[in-house]
């Protein structure tokens, strides 16, 4: 068996954190590596992920989290975000990075630069928006694989108040919109669901082939 899958078998979403314990740096920039690294749709990148140490912040989030402790208790809490909206800036900005760093000629990025920014036009706010959060499970599916690779512990959270989140954490300032929560750390020891065999079905119930 590879140690990829190993890996993944180990991993759970963890409903109790050790405290004590703290992600090394090294650790961390893993993490933010991987998030900036995630594959997202035309490369825009229209996500942004917050790292939250400082457990005084924390702890106001706990409420709005539906008490769940993870939030307070992990190492760090990695919350991702998506923009407000996306404006023709953002694809501007995209397409001056990529003839920065590839040096490639305005004479072949122009069809495409004009082309996103038509598409972008003829969605509303929503459907950006939209767009946006599926590009944020994609990012909470990476980082949920590189934590368990990295053995870093991990719990996805959909259950929390997001309106409340971008009010402690001033997102509108920024025009972002919380989506998603992962609390990163390290299980503990008691944390009875750790020894919990996995319940999936059959690769052969779950995968097609043809």
């Amino acid at each position: 068996m590879s140690n990829t899958i190993k890996q993944l078998q180990w991993r759970y979403a963890t409903k109790k954190f050790d405290s004590n314990k703290t992600l090394p740096e090294d650790k961390l920039n893993i993490l933010k590596q991987a998030f900036n690294l995630t594959a997202t749709s035309y490369g825009l990148q229209t996500i942004k992920m917050l790292v939250i140490k400082d457990r005084v912040l924390r702890s106001k989030l706990v409420e709005h989290s539906y008490n769940q402790k993870q939030v307070l208790d992990a190492s760090h809490l990695l919350v991702i975000c998506i923009q407000e909206n996306i404006l023709n800036i953002d694809v501007n900005q995209y397409y001056d990075n990529i003839k920065d760093i590839r040096e490639t000629p305005e004479t072949i990025l122009k069809p495409y630069r004009e082309g996103l920014i038509d598409m972008i036009a003829k969605m509303s706010i929503e459907e950006r928006q939209k767009w946006s959060t599926n590009q944020a499970y994609i990012a909470l599916g990476n980082l949920m694989t590189v934590c368990a690779i990295e053995a870093i512990d991990a719990c996805p959270m959909e259950g929390f108040i997001p309106s409340k989140y971008d009010e402690i954490l001033e997102l509108k300032e920024q025009q972002l919109k919380t989506v998603l929560l992962l609390p990163v750390g390290y299980r503990a020891e008691d944390d009875i669901f750790s020894g919990f065999k996995k319940v999936r079905k059959p690769i052969e119930q779950a995968v097609i082939e043809l």
